[in-house]
């Protein structure tokens, strides 16, 4: 899978246009940062570093995200349990929230920082995760 980094200071966006579903919520929300028509398309100098993030983690698709460095785990309950926040859009995908491994059925682990998208509506062309497709094939739940 294809992947380019964008970096400022201590911010790396990852690219991955293999998964990108074109819902345009990085160009709407910050435009003069996510310019598609321009050569680089993610220019991190033109945004505010928390905007910026606020913008990749809202990505639906996973397309874009942010390179972290894993910090130390708190010492937690050794008996709590971790919720996995899962989200079921109307007439759309199931987003999973947070950092997920997915193993593919060729047995391929993607991993996604921020969360991802999956399809619901079965047309895709990316299965299993949503191209958006839902918008425009008529899925209702």
């Amino acid at each position: 899978m294809k992947k380019k980094e964008y970096t400022r200071d201590q911010l790396t966006v990852i690219w991955q246009p293999d998964l990108c579903i074109h819902s345009g919520v990085c160009v709407h929300a910050l435009p003069d940062v996510f310019r598609p028509r321009d050569r680089p398309w993610i220019q991190l100098e033109a945004g505010e570093i928390k905007a910026i993030e606020d913008t990749v983690n809202a990505c639906p698709s996973g397309a874009i995200s942010l390179k972290t460095v894993q910090a130390p785990a708190p010492e937690s309950d050794p008996g709590a349990v971790q919720m996995t926040q899962v989200k079921v859009f109307a007439n759309g995908p199931v987003r999973v929230l947070g950092p997920c491994a997915i193993t593919l059925a060729d047995g391929t682990v993607v991993e996604k920082l921020n969360g991802i998208s999956f399809c619901r509506c079965g047309r895709s062309a990316n299965k299993p995760f949503c191209d958006s497709s839902h918008k425009t094939n008529g899925f209702t739940d």
